[in-house]
């Protein structure tokens, strides 16, 4: 009973704590459409729709059915390609932590795909695949998958020795070697690259499809370009910001504090955790 109780009095401070977390991101939000009205006042609708505006598009187009299915479509190439870029650079930047000559191979290789830029690759892949779904997740993974690489990798590179060899000299059980040693040090390195990859993953699928036509809300706004409709633009915009603010703060914020409460017994934890630190 006295357990149960702590554990409802942990998660309850750890809900207020995200709740009260999300006051600051929602003073810059409102702050952020302050500053969008009065750049509609000063400029006008052809340049700048105000908010009541896009949101008032953005609503008739829901109605009309056309924002849920290209969100879906939208959606699903950014995580297959974001899946697939986060299998490969986490196994191979594992394999280059372990193994300096496996790191020498591959890490020029890395570089030189992080240095090509992602309209590159949108181009490439039209080349290669035509305006397709798949042209959209090669174009994701391609960009995800370095910084992924990097992180695995100086992850396993920074993993302390001395710990390792104290585990095997206590003769430590394998599963928590890797549960409370390997998987909290390599999830402080790999966590901020996943989150950075992932919010990248509907940027660079967007792009590609406003370029190859190939449907989702890049379609969409591509058709908003050729009719000059700067409202319908916006309000496509609009749904991508929505979708990454969704996914922040409504996934990875909580795997965030989930994953890594490790980090709250350290000095400075606090500050670490306020948001935009």
């Amino acid at each position: 009973m006295i357990r149960l109780r702590a554990r409802l009095a942990r998660a309850l401070d750890q809900a207020l704590d995200y709740v009260w977390g999300g006051w600051g991101a929602a003073a810059s939000l409102l702050l952020l459409v302050a500053l969008w009205e009065a750049g509609h006042a000063a400029y006008g609708t052809l340049v700048l729709p105000s908010p009541r505006e896009t949101f008032a598009s953005l609503w008739q187009m829901t109605l009309a059915g056309k924002v849920w299915p290209a969100v879906v479509e939208t959606s699903r190439n950014a995580l297959l390609g974001f899946a697939f870029g986060v299998v490969f650079g986490g196994v191979l930047g594992a394999l280059a932590g372990l193994s300096d000559m496996m790191r020498r191979m591959l890490a020029p290789i890395a570089t030189l795909m992080l240095g090509i830029p992602a309209i590159a690759w949108v181009v490439l892949s039209l080349l290669w695949f035509g305006g397709s779904g798949l042209a959209v997740v090669f174009t994701v993974m391609v960009t995800s998958a370095p910084i992924v690489f990097a992180s695995a990798a100086e992850g396993v590179r920074s993993l302390d020795g001395a710990l390792r060899r104290m585990a095997r000299a206590f003769r430590v059980p394998r599963h928590v070697l890797v549960t409370d040693v390997y998987l909290p040090h390599m999830l402080s390195y790999l966590f901020p690259a996943v989150a950075t990859a992932l919010a990248l993953s509907w940027k660079v699928a967007v792009m590609t499809e406003l370029l190859s036509g190939a449907g989702g809300i890049g379609d969409g706004l591509a058709t908003a370009r050729v009719q000059v409709d700067t409202v319908k633009a916006m309000a496509w915009i609009l749904v991508v910001v929505l979708l990454l603010l969704a996914v922040e703060y409504l996934l990875l914020e909580p795997l965030r504090r989930r994953l890594l409460t490790w980090r709250r017994d350290l000095p400075g934890a606090e500050a670490r955790d306020m948001p935009g630190i």
